[in-house]
């Protein structure tokens, strides 16, 4: 991997701590600082249509459901898609209030679209989908 994509992975990885650290501190605003005005958020049962929308979504969890927890987060992979474009794919979870382990039913697999704008990663697209027990 050439100096720049290590850079720009080191950048993309940066992006997704300060998304983690503002979802444990219940920090809406925080959680879409790094994304695109236009990004979209797909959940199962839901489409999030811009940064806006998703700032709304976390800051009803963050007062509600959401109050206290924190997320798991375990990057699988992530690939570069032309000079401003890169995918993440990481297994996600979320860690209620006084929880300390995630039971894998609650286990998501998510893909994470970023885009360079200005210099800058920032997150365009996020879905998830649960992960399925093996079916052998």
């Amino acid at each position: 991997m050439s100096n720049s994509r290590v850079d720009d992975e080191a950048a993309i990885q940066a992006v997704l701590v300060d998304s983690y650290k503002a979802w444990e501190n219940g920090n809406a605003d925080g959680m879409v600082a790094n994304y695109t005005e236009d990004a979209t958020a797909i959940l199962p049962g839901s489409l999030r249509d811009s940064r806006d929308v998703i700032r709304q979504n976390m800051a009803r969890g963050f007062a509600g459901p959401l109050k206290g927890s924190s997320t798991h987060n375990r990057r699988l992979s992530i690939r570069f898609v032309g000079r401003d474009g890169a995918i993440v794919i990481s297994e996600s979870a979320i860690l209620f209030s006084g929880e300390t382990e995630v039971p894998d039913a609650r286990k998501v697999n998510a893909t994470w679209v970023f885009e360079k704008r200005d210099g800058r990663w920032l997150i365009a697209a996020y879905h998830n989908s649960p992960v399925l027990a093996p079916t052998h």
